[in-house]
């Protein structure tokens, strides 16, 4: 069965190489470019897998986790952040919202492909 993966992403040149590579490796995707648009999907419709920006109009990355682990529907939820915030600090934010995986841009593709194809697999690293 195809996974479904939701992106979360604002900036088109991502969105466009994102989607080829995920649609290449064999996943469905669909593309939100807000926050708002991320949570209100990743709600209605629960994908299997959230690619989720930090740096959203409307809502930030963080606060979308953070309502998504607080939803009942959502908080098993995988979501791999993915963000151009690469400190220290920013990791560890992510992951007290509850990020199963974090990975900054630039990215290398096959290297989150690998942590899409985990997260799908149910193996967070």
């Amino acid at each position: 069965m195809t996974k479904r993966v939701l992106l979360a992403e604002d900036e088109p040149n991502i969105v466009e190489s994102l989607t080829f590579i995920l649609e290449r490796s064999g996943f469905d995707v669909s593309v939100t470019t807000t926050g708002r648009e991320a949570l209100e999907e990743a709600q209605s419709a629960t994908p299997d897998i959230l690619i989720l920006d930090v740096m959203l109009p409307e809502m930030d990355g963080y606060e979308v986790l953070r309502r998504l682990r607080a939803d009942n529907r959502t908080t098993a939820l995988p979501v791999l952040m993915l963000t151009a915030k690469g400190q220290r600090e920013d990791r560890e934010t992510a992951i007290a919202c509850g990020a199963d995986m974090f990975i900054t841009k630039p990215f290398v593709n096959s290297e989150l492909i690998a942590a899409v194809q985990e997260l799908a697999a149910g193996e967070p690293a």
